[in-house]
């Protein structure tokens, strides 16, 4: 129902605005997409996610193309009252994203810093600031590049260890796999990150309760969420948010939290199993 949204929301919304203000665009990106693949784990109407998942099209609509809203705003109210049946939910829904349009130039202007307005256009077309906003995303596609099948090899990346690339060692860790192990070093680590999910959404499924569940679901969602949008941001189909690659990046905080993460899906998965044994 409409009011069991309420408390997540509710307990949800301060942490992101603390950190979209501080700010960090990544890591809030993050919470709100755990929370969404939470809500949908927990039975939620997949047409209620993409209601609020769409705020980012109305958003987006608003500032490029307010015309289209004229048609898109009436299709949100059209998936709301598929999920519900009720006139009242479309209401709800209409209005909650003409909030979110009316908003829009406000949060662009007031709540992003000028350096997160570059990320954001800077990716459809780096060339227009190579020495600039650009600079990250043109260097990370041209060592990737550089990489070929195989790789220059292990520590032999040129642009790597020249530095051509800042932050290589954090957020642009991929761009030096791709130059120094090529194609295949990519292929085997996102290998890799699939077995992860995959295990994380299996141990998920046989937890032996419902909060279990929710735990390992939310740590999966992080983990897929961080890997798809680091992957993203150094092959240049994304803008530049500084969110890490799991296990990758260097980031001492990162990498505990990252660990405490997995002790706690192990710790369900010793339980889940005591219980059938």
């Amino acid at each position: 129902k409409i009011r069991d949204l309420l408390l997540p929301l509710l307990v949800v919304i301060v942490p992101w605005l603390l950190i979209f203000f501080q700010p960090d665009l990544g890591t809030s990106l993050v919470l709100l997409f755990l929370t969404g693949v939470m809500l949908y784990w927990s039975q939620m109407p997949i047409e209620w996610i993409m209601i609020l998942v769409f705020c980012i099209v109305t958003a987006i609509s608003y500032l490029i193309l307010p015309t289209i809203l004229i048609l898109w705003i009436p299709f949100i109210g059209y998936l709301a009252y598929r999920a519900s049946k009720k006139i009242i939910f479309s209401v709800l829904a209409i209005s909650f994203h003409l909030l979110v349009a009316k908003l829009t130039p406000i949060l662009w202007q007031y709540g992003l810093k000028e350096y997160q307005k570059d990320r954001l256009v800077l990716f459809l077309d780096p060339n227009i600031d190579p020495l600039g906003g650009g600079y990250h995303l043109l260097q990370s596609k041209i060592a990737i590049g550089s990489g070929g099948f195989l790789g220059s090899g292990l520590l032999q990346g040129k642009l790597t260890k020249l530095q051509f690339i800042p932050e290589q060692h954090t957020d642009f860790i991929f761009s030096a796999l791709g130059e120094e192990l090529g194609f295949l070093g990519c292929v085997i680590v996102l290998f890799l990150f699939f077995y992860l999910i995959k295990k994380l959404i299996n141990i998920a499924k046989s937890a032996r309760s419902e909060f279990e569940s929710l735990i390992v679901i939310g740590i999966a969602a992080t983990f897929l969420f961080q890997i798809i949008i680091n992957l993203f941001m150094t092959i240049g189909l994304g803008p530049v948010t500084g969110i890490p690659l799991p296990f990758m990046s260097y980031g001492r905080t990162s990498l505990v939290i990252n660990f405490i993460s997995i002790g706690f899906v192990l710790s369900i998965l010793k339980r889940s199993r005591s219980l059938r044994s």
